[in-house]
């Protein structure tokens, strides 16, 4: 299974009984009182987990979530805290990732440095030392439809009879201070024998990517793939404006030449991340070292890449003073690549050929990971 490459992501807020009209074939809410599902998903842990391994826990909370979601990145250190609270007390947590990967359009990826494939869940799962099954279901989404997940949290808390209690939110605060810790309150109301105080209330998150909207993905592929190529050239007075970044946006710099293998070969990455990240304070600069008489060569290799950026070709007359105009610390080699904060602050820099998951989290690192 590869990984999927990956702004903003569609945000859902919906009631937890009854399935939203654009739901697939099969979608079915569970409702107070139904019995859990069954399931046997594959781990990141590499192990295979099913609802029969958890027999034993006084309380199950199947929360379904996922990588890209800035919703669902706003709770995964509450996820683990509610793991660790419980976990000696007889509950068990495990969390479900519903999307198909080949649904999730770039531009619903601005907020993550990876998509939801399930190679990408174990790179996050290892990133946040994540302790409790984290499961996937992205290939047939056949558990997802028979919960019926409506949006990325969506939590299921069962009894020891794994019959359902809750359905709905963690809490009712993404990112500000949490009034009313709906989830939590369901466990301890379980755990002790009594009514849980609000059985269901209203999810809200990034939409299920079902399988259906793979079409939506590749049409916008498809169309972002004719956006216009342009090549302007810039000196070095240019460069130096440029670098020192008198706006609001990241500025992801590539220094590349068409000689140069390396180069090329990762002109697509910078492509992804363009279509990533372009919809927040994000703008991506390359700047191609060909001779200026080699424009035409140069604009062919962008347009066959189809790298729709701001694409300049350097016109400078001393290659040492470009060089320390651009980045003092760069050693001359190329590929090379800064990102850049507003004021000219260099917050990544690499020569050679870069890690994308490194780049990408020096981006979401500075853009933030949730709304």
């Amino acid at each position: 299974m590869r990984p999927v490459p990956f702004l903003l992501a569609l945000v859902t807020f919906a009631l937890p009984a009854g399935p939203a009209s654009a739901e697939p074939p099969g979608f079915k809410q569970l409702a107070i009182g139904d019995p859990a599902p069954d399931f046997s998903l594959p781990g990141v842990d590499g192990k295979t987990h099913a609802l029969k391994d958890f027999a034993d826990a006084k309380v199950l909370v199947v929360i379904f979530t996922c990588n890209h979601c800035p919703t669902a990145n706003a709770y995964t250190t509450r996820v683990q805290k509610l793991h660790d609270d419980f976990k000696d007390k007889g509950v068990a947590l495990v969390a479900i990732s519903p999307n198909d990967p080949l649904a999730v359009r770039l531009d619903e990826l601005g907020y993550t440095d990876i998509g939801d494939s399930f190679e990408d869940m174990k790179v996050r799962a290892k990133e946040k030392a994540i302790t409790y099954p984290y499961l996937y279901d992205g290939e047939t989404q056949k558990v997802s439809l028979a919960y019926g997940v409506l949006a990325t949290p969506h939590v299921f808390v069962f009894d020891r009879d794994r019959k359902l209690r809750y359905n709905g939110r963690i809490d009712d605060a993404e990112v500000k201070e949490v009034k009313s810790h709906d989830a939590r309150n369901a466990i301890e109301a379980v755990l002790a024998g009594r009514p849980v105080p609000a059985e269901k209330t209203r999810v809200f998150g990034c939409s299920t990517k079902w399988a259906e909207k793979r079409e939506d993905a590749r049409k916008a592929a498809e169309k972002w793939d004719k956006e216009p190529v342009t090549l302007e050239e810039i000196d070095d007075a240019g460069v130096a404006k440029l670098v020192k970044n008198d706006s609001k946006k990241l500025l992801v710099v590539n220094v590349w030449a068409t000689w140069c293998g390396p180069c090329v070969a990762e002109l697509p990455e910078f492509v992804t991340m363009n279509r990533m990240y372009r919809g927040r304070d994000f703008r991506l600069v390359t700047l191609c070292l060909d001779d200026p008489d080699k424009k035409d060569a140069a604009l062919k290799v962008l347009t066959e890449k189809k790298v729709a950026a701001a694409n300049y070709l350097v016109k400078t007359a001393d290659r040492d003073k470009f060089a320390d105009v651009l980045d003092k610390e760069w050693p001359g080699p190329v590929p090379h690549t800064l990102v850049i904060a507003p004021g000219g602050k260099v917050i990544y820099r690499k020569t050679g050929s870069i890690d994308p998951l490194e780049v990408r989290r020096a981006v979401v690192g500075f853009l933030g990971r949730t709304y």
